[in-house]
């Protein structure tokens, strides 16, 4: 913990979770039934998922020591129950899902490939599209550049000055794509939000046409990686933030311009 507190710094309130607190949240909290709802654009049976033992909040069951990095692929689970089992299993600082639409999951099992091959394989339908607004990815007249955080070894800190920034751009970024895409969904994260695109033509459109669709919003600090589909990954709705003590958080538009993060989407364990 003292690790975690020593490398970011959050707004007030906000602190990384313990083991415990974790295990408190998916036990008492944590809501199946929400994330099935959130999820009913897919086949849940074809989605694949993912935990993050303790990467950046430096928390994690001691036997994970070798994981804590890595992206545990959750690729054999029949539905979202064995998907908690394995949430108890690591008590991951997060949980996320394959944003990839795949005719046979069990067939990525069996592939062997780098997930970067999925657009060449007859196996692979699609990719969900998202974009990924932070608050790291803007400039702060106080904590300066991301690159200025990065050489300090505090890329995931920000303020409210740079939340009000991203809470801002996320809006006008959500009426820009309004005039493009009908199935919008906003998402807070944790640190900052997620705006999924369930149009089915976004699904099947290209990486070509990803990267296009990167350069055209990247004014509104976009992570580039996430719009280009080259980070399939994306946080689970319900799910805890572990390193900020947040719960990732469907909003609708019109709350967002007065979403505040130390007032809101606060699990029981904090209250």
């Amino acid at each position: 913990m003292d690790r975690a507190k020593r490398r970011y710094r959050f707004p007030k309130g906000m602190r990384p979770s313990t083991l415990e607190e974790r295990k408190m949240f998916y036990s008492r909290e944590f809501d199946l039934n929400a994330v099935r709802k959130w999820l009913e654009h897919r086949q849940i049976s074809k989605t694949a998922f993912a935990v993050i033992v303790g990467r950046h909040s430096d928390i994690y069951l001691p036997e994970y020591a070798e994981i804590k990095n890595k992206a545990v692929i959750i690729d054999d689970h029949k539905d979202l129950n064995d998907v908690l089992d394995y949430i108890f299993q690591y008590l991951p600082e997060g949980v996320y899902y394959d944003r990839n639409v795949y005719r046979e999951l069990g067939a990525c099992e069996k592939c062997g490939k780098s997930y970067k091959d999925c657009w060449d394989c007859d196996n692979f339908l699609g990719q969900e599209l998202a974009f990924d607004v932070d608050p790291e990815n803007v400039h702060c007249p106080y904590h300066g550049s991301i690159k200025d955080r990065m050489e300090r070894g505090e890329g995931l800190s920000f303020c409210m000055l740079e939340f009000k920034k991203v809470r801002r751009l996320t809006y006008e970024l959500f009426l820009q794509l309004e005039h493009e895409f009908r199935n919008l969904r906003i998402v807070f994260s944790g640190r900052g939000f997620h705006i999924h695109v369930l149009d089915r033509k976004a699904m099947k459109l290209t990486r070509e046409e990803r990267n296009e669709l990167a350069k055209r919003y990247s004014r509104f600090a976009i992570d580039p990686w996430v719009t280009n589909g080259e980070m399939r990954l994306i946080r689970l709705p319900y799910s805890l933030n572990g390193l900020v003590s947040r719960i990732c958080t469907p909003i609708e538009p019109e709350e967002l311009l007065s979403f505040d993060p130390r007032e809101k989407a606060i699990p029981s364990f904090l209250l």
